[in-house]
């Protein structure tokens, strides 16, 4: 207990030093309002460096205070609730790959099937209460409709009375034991994923038994099934191996097909414990005593990037029917080098335009297996058979070939934060291309430099990176420019991070946060307390210009809020697979990880001096002219579907919508205002929790549209049910904001869509919406299950 609660302290010390390494938030335990638990999130980016930042490992902590501590003790701290250490895959770091696994662990290796939901904690808060928590939070955090951590707990009660048991003879248990039990939620209702669960496996899946200590201490999994049969869980599946090479080739043949005992796998976490410390210490030594609990992970790309494409490829063309005619959906000609893809596109087509209604949740990630089932079962009718057999054989006589000798120009176009170096590194790494970085150029006038880079690397490199944003057409044009003059021309191939798949608030948001994290890790774009960084952003989001079909020869597709993981399995198959060459094996593939990882820049921007207090250079920081939540939404795609739906609309609304389409008068940076700074005087107090929510990273929030309501000078939409997303973290300034945001404040809340002309002022829309919301007569089209998400800023226009 000493020993947790020194742990706790050195956390609570971090926390207030460097709060973006560790962050603590404060819970009141749902089974005892009276006791105040703690959650820690540690700064990801921190578990791979050696030695930690960290007194401990684990990713999901909880703590407490020790209600029973007397006066002179040093245990004034306990912990509550502990995850796992963070595991990586294999290669991904020094001693994670397969050699370094040989030389440092000890058998058996036990192999536990990596099911595909969201984990849940569940521990003693008391002898005779129990506290179930999500990876980082507890409860219904801030009016959440149902959070993980709650789903969790309805299904424990469930498990629980299947076998006659009570939470409270679960909480005596795991109180003497000091154990959390370490459960995957699966249940396709709540939350689905990329594989179904099927209805008996529905439930907690109990894979973990963890020791609340500081070092990651856990039980064998013979201890775990039992612990799971005789509470009720869900058992998982595993296999137990005797050598490292027996785990290497049994995890090389499920990989091949990607499935294990019929079943899709989304890989396997190898558990086994370090052996005894070497005499002479290697860089691939794991940084955990001998003796210690020791998890490695093994992902499998396949099926998943297909079914991922599927689930793109179908909300592509639902963007594109909404608009009225899915002939104008952007689908990348890699995602349909699968047979498999090219026949779903055609089906789904098919599907769109006869069961619309069928894809009414899609966008929201509700009904994605019911859809794709539909089309597997569909394969399997003669009908189904036949496309297959005559869409495989058109493949086959246009697909593509190794074209050896061919020069070749792969070309990012991003902005900043969707990681096109850190790919770029990756690649170098694993295939050998020439890289040229346009932020490594230093001067007035990069562009010619970087052209002449381009054309220099051809001459030794089949294969050229021109990693620069290339988000304009420009861009692109200055290097099939560096590229004219060589015979034959080099091939390009786009690897398109496009923003136009994402609304532009939420690719502003996934990339800043980014930037936020890398911290001076760039040579040029850093984080920077007037937060100059986003409005640097926000200038690239406004001035992309989106890729032409003849701008390049072939496209892989990236997409922007993927993990580097996934981004980098997604271009290391388009690569791959246009170019012919070999894939890395997973081991190459961790270690390519790695490296992009540690990438540090040829030299980093120089902070900004900032002039003296007072003095007459003093630049005063601009104040924010009002606080409001920036919805991730496209209002074309959201008006458009109420447009093209079955549902009456008034020619007044749609004569209005086209004419403010024609004259580009609708918002493309949507906002919801919460408070402006005219208002500050009488409403301070809700001022005041804005500024205290945006003085860090600012949580999710979620909201329904509700209404779209208009006259002849505006258009609004209405917004109702404003939550916080509990996952996201702020819980206790997201209380206090939602506190102070009455419901006074509440019926103003919408989305100016738009105004008729310049003259006409956006605040009546406010206006507007306050007058239907008091019944006034004003025009008004219900909506049905349109939900969104968005994070508060202080803008300034």
């Amino acid at each position: 207990m000493a020993e947790s609660s020194q742990l706790i302290e050195r956390l609570y010390t971090l926390s207030k030093t460097n709060k973006k390494l560790v962050k603590a938030s404060d819970y009141n335990a749902p089974a005892d309002k009276n006791i105040v638990v703690t959650s820690w999130k540690m700064d990801e980016f921190k578990y791979y460096n050696v030695p930690s930042p960290f007194p401990t490992l684990a990713r999901g902590l909880f703590t407490t205070t020790n209600g029973n501590e007397t006066e002179g003790s040093d245990v004034r701290y306990r912990v509550v609730a502990r995850g796992y250490d963070k595991f990586f895959n294999i290669g991904e770091v020094p001693w994670t790959n397969w050699r370094a696994i040989e030389r440092h662990t000890t058998p058996p290796y036990t192999l536990t099937l990596k099911s595909n939901g969201c984990i849940i904690f569940i521990a003693a808060l008391s002898p005779d209460k129990i506290l179930v928590t999500s990876k980082h939070s507890i409860g219904n955090v801030a009016g959440a409709i149902e959070s993980h951590a709650q789903v969790g707990e309805r299904w424990l009660g469930n498990h629980l009375r299947s076998v006659g048991k009570t939470k409270e003879q679960l909480a005596a248990t795991l109180w003497e034991k000091n154990w959390t039990a370490v459960a995957e939620l699966c249940d396709d209702s709540f939350e689905e994923h990329v594989l179904a669960t099927a209805k008996e496996m529905t439930g907690l899946h109990l894979h973990g038994l963890n020791v609340n200590v500081g070092q990651f201490n856990t039980q064998p999994q013979p201890v775990v099934d039992a612990f799971a049969e005789e509470w009720g869980f869900i058992k998982t599946a595993s296999i137990v191996l005797n050598t490292e090479r027996e785990v290497r080739e049994f995890s090389q043949e499920i990989g091949k097909i990607g499935k294990w005992n019929g079943e899709a796998v989304e890989g396997f976490v190898v558990r086994t414990t370090i052996g005894p410390r070497p005499t002479n210490e290697q860089s691939d030594t794991p940084p955990y005593p001998p003796g210690s609990s020791f998890f490695f992970k093994i992902k499998f790309d396949e099926p998943y990037m297909m079914y991922r494409d599927w689930r793109e490829l179908t909300k592509s063309l639902l963007t594109a029917y909404s608009k009225g005619n899915m002939k104008d959906a952007r689908i990348s000609k890699a995602k349909l080098k699968r047979k498999e893809t090219v026949v779903y596109k055609q089906w789904v087509e098919k599907e769109i335009k006869t069961n619309p209604r069928a894809f009414d949740s899609y966008s929201k990630n509700i009904g994605i297996i019911a859809v794709r089932d539909r089309f597997l079962e569909w394969l399997t009718t003669p009908e189904g058979r036949m496309a297959g057999l005559s869409i495989a054989e058109e493949v086959s006589q246009t697909a593509s070939v190794s074209h050896k000798g061919e020069k070749v120009v792969l070309v990012p176009i991003a902005v900043p934060g969707c990681g096109k170096t850190t790919i770029s590194v990756a690649l170098v790494h694993l295939f050998g291309f020439g890289h040229t970085q346009s932020d490594n150029i230093k001067g007035k006038k990069p562009a010619p430099v970087f052209q002449s880079n381009i054309a220099d690397l051809l001459k030794t490199h089949d294969v050229v990176i021109a990693d620069r944003n290339n988000h304009q057409i420009r861009h692109r044009e200055g290097i099939k420019e560096a590229i004219a003059s060589m015979q034959p021309t080099p091939r390009l191939i786009a690897l398109n991070w496009s923003i136009n798949a994402e609304a532009p608030a939420t690719v502003h948001r996934i990339v800043t946060e980014r930037i936020n994290s890398r911290g001076d890790n760039h040579q040029s774009l850093v984080p920077h307390p007037d937060a100059d960084h986003e409005h640097v952003v926000w200038r690239f989001l406004k001035e992309a210009e989106p890729l032409a079909e003849d701008e390049v020869d072939d496209v892989i597709e990236m997409e922007v809020a993927e993990e580097l993981e996934e981004s980098l399995a997604r271009a290391v198959a388009g690569v791959v697979d246009l170019l012919g060459l070999k894939r890395p094996s997973d081991e190459q593939m961790g270690e390519a990880l790695r490296i992009a990882r540690e990438y540090e820049p040829a030299f980093r921007a120089r902070a900004k001096q900032q002039p003296a207090e007072g003095s007459k250079k003093e630049k005063k920081k601009a104040s924010p002219r009002y606080y409001a939540i920036l919805p991730e939404l496209d209002l074309d795609n959201v008006i458009g579907a109420v447009m093209n739906s079955n549902t009456p609309v008034p020619d007044t609304a749609r004569t209005f919508w086209n004419k403010l389409k024609v004259t580009s008068r609708y918002a493309t940076r949507p906002h919801i205002t919460i408070v402006h700074s005219k208002e500050r005087e009488n409403e301070g107090k809700l001022w005041d929790s804005c500024e205290r929510l945006t003085a860090g990273k600012s949580p999710l929030f979620e909201f329904s549209l509700t209404h779209l309501v208009w006259n002849e000078d505006v258009m609004a939409l209405a917004v109702g049910d404003l939550r916080l997303v509990a996952e996201t973290g702020g819980s206790d300034e997201g209380e206090q904001f939602l506190e102070s945001l009455n419901d006074q404040f509440r019926d103003r809340l919408h989305i100016t869509v738009g105004t008729r002309e310049p003259s006409v002022p956006p605040v009546q829309a406010k206006e507007l919406t306050q007058k239907w919301r008091a019944g006034a007569g004003v025009d008004a089209i219900p909506l049905e299950g349109v939900v969104a998400k968005g994070v508060i800023k202080g803008l300034v226009s």
